[in-house]
């Protein structure tokens, strides 16, 4: 493997899981206190909830859309979002964080995998490649995470 692809596979991690710009995931979920998590800020249309499920729904379609062929995405746009501004419950919150980790797991693994071409179409995903889906990726996580970021500083819950 050529050190540019080289570079290329550690920037992409770099940009899925480091700080620079913004803030990571982690950073944005950390700490959140329970009762502030289903509240919209006032003028505000999302809770940290509803920013949290849907960085999880998006990314795993993102991620399914390039390495599954047999993937259906949900419909557009109500699936991509919670019902509620609120979790269903206590251990929602951790779950919708735990999968949200899994499924970046899932495509850093990819990414990390030598036989990967990333520049490859795929046929399945409209001849886009891995590395255009992952750019994606990284710039809906970015946007979601600063509303988030904003949602809790309106919330005074950012440190």
């Amino acid at each position: 493997m050529s050190d540019n692809l080289k570079s290329l596979r550690a920037d992409l991690l770099t940009l899925l899981t480091s700080e620079n710009a913004h803030a990571t995931f982690d950073a944005a979920v950390k700490n959140l206190p329970a009762n502030l998590c289903g509240k919209r800020p006032k003028g505000a249309p999302h809770s940290p909830w509803e920013l949290i499920e849907h960085l999880r729904i998006a990314q795993w379609d993102i991620i399914e859309y390039a390495l599954n062929p047999k993937h259906t995405s949900p419909d557009f746009p109500a699936g991509y979002w919670p019902k509620s501004p609120e979790p269903p419950d206590e251990k929602a919150w951790q779950k919708s964080v735990a999968a949200f980790h899994a499924d970046l797991i899932k495509l850093t693994a990819k990414i990390e995998d030598p036989a990967t071409d990333l520049l490859a179409p795929i046929p399945h995903a409209n001849n886009q490649s891995l590395l255009n889906k992952t750019l994606l990726l990284a710039d809906h996580n970015a946007y979601h995470l600063g509303q988030l970021v904003l949602v809790r500083r309106l919330l005074s819950s950012w440190p």
